[in-house]
């Protein structure tokens, strides 16, 4: 659908806007009321334009920048952009898709991820750690496990929420995937308690990280 106008794709979001799913959406911190599944479903008419797409992220809005993300071409950022980006990010939503969808694909991500730790900011510090944890169960080659497993040790328990949630990721993904390393990630993780009385619904594995890399390791050893 090239061709298409920032103005005209606002207006459909805008048409899509439900009080119900937005008053879902703000317990999560997330302040759009657009159903996700309309959303992709936008984005797949739309298909990957990338003008399009820096429009709509402009446009400020929570729903226009989760369809940016999605039409955008991940490639095309720049180190500094997806910086800006990631600082211009209000809402986890948003923080969670530009990392996972964008970030993870550029060429780009190893540089942030090694620059997004140290920052200042917990968001952006968290992407960096969330970075770190996909690499950990990805592409291992060349990480300092115990030097990770040092800094969450020392840091986490004090951590801002959303920081602490991804070196908590990070932990607990050293355990379930990297056996020479299991004990100590589960050690840490008993030592500082963190999530332990985390509220999890039935049937999910709770992100309390001794008991996140017994189950996963239960099932692949089960499987």
């Amino acid at each position: 659908m090239d061709g298409t106008t920032v103005g005209e794709v606002l207006a459909e979001l805008a048409a899509l806007e439900d009080p119900r799913v937005r008053a879902v959406n703000e317990r999560h911190g997330d302040d759009h009321g657009v159903n996700l599944g309309k959303l992709r479903a936008l984005a797949k008419r739309l298909g990957t334009q990338q003008d399009l797409a820096r429009e709509l992220w402009a446009s400020g809005g929570t729903a226009a920048r989760l369809l940016a993300l999605l039409i955008c071409r991940p490639k095309a950022f720049g180190p500094d952009e997806l910086d800006a980006m990631l600082r211009q990010s209000r809402t986890p939503k948003v923080q969670d898709w530009l990392v996972s969808y964008v970030v993870k694909k550029s060429p780009h991500a190893e540089d942030l991820r090694l620059a997004w730790p140290a920052d200042p900011d917990p968001v952006v510090a968290s992407a960096g750690w969330a970075l770190t944890a996909d690499r950990v169960v990805k592409r291992p080659e060349g990480l300092d496990l115990d030097g990770l497993l040092d800094v969450i040790e020392k840091r986490m328990r004090d951590a801002p929420e959303r920081l602490q949630w991804a070196m908590n990721t990070c932990l607990a993904q050293i355990g379930i995937e990297h056996p020479g390393h299991r004990a100590r990630a589960l050690a840490i993780g008993e030592r500082l308690g963190v999530l332990e009385d985390y509220p999890t619904p039935p049937n999910c594995t709770s992100p309390y990280a001794p008991v996140w890399i017994a189950e996963m390791v239960r099932r692949r050893e089960a499987s």
